[in-house]
């Protein structure tokens, strides 16, 4: 098993690219996806990623587009060899949205 490091470039296979194009398709019209972030994760028994995805709101309002797009992201069967969406979560963040998504490795 590899080692994580913070001064190390992404594990190989790493779906952090993947899983942000994918979910640029997924988002509604009017929210932009900014920089993301990604930073490893481990368990016990898993080995993953936590994916932010800070997002940028044209002109809707925070708090009635979260639950809205939290039940749609919630739905997809997300497509990223090697590694399964765990957990997905989108929250408030000022004046936009931040959407953090767990990956283990498959």
């Amino acid at each position: 098993m590899m080692r994580w490091s913070p001064a190390a470039p992404p594990r190989p296979g790493c779906s952090h690219g993947r899983l942000r194009r994918l979910l640029a398709r997924e988002l509604p019209h009017g929210v932009l996806l900014d920089p993301s972030t990604l930073r490893p994760w481990a368990s016990a028994n898993f080995v993953g990623a936590r994916h932010m995805f800070p997002c940028t709101l044209a002109n809707d309002d925070p708090g009635a587009l979260r639950p809205l797009l939290q039940a749609r992201l919630e739905t997809i069967e997300w497509k990223l060899p090697g590694h399964i969406v765990a957990d997905l979560l989108v929250e408030a963040a000022g004046d936009g949205l931040r959407i953090e998504v767990l990956t283990v490795e498959d």
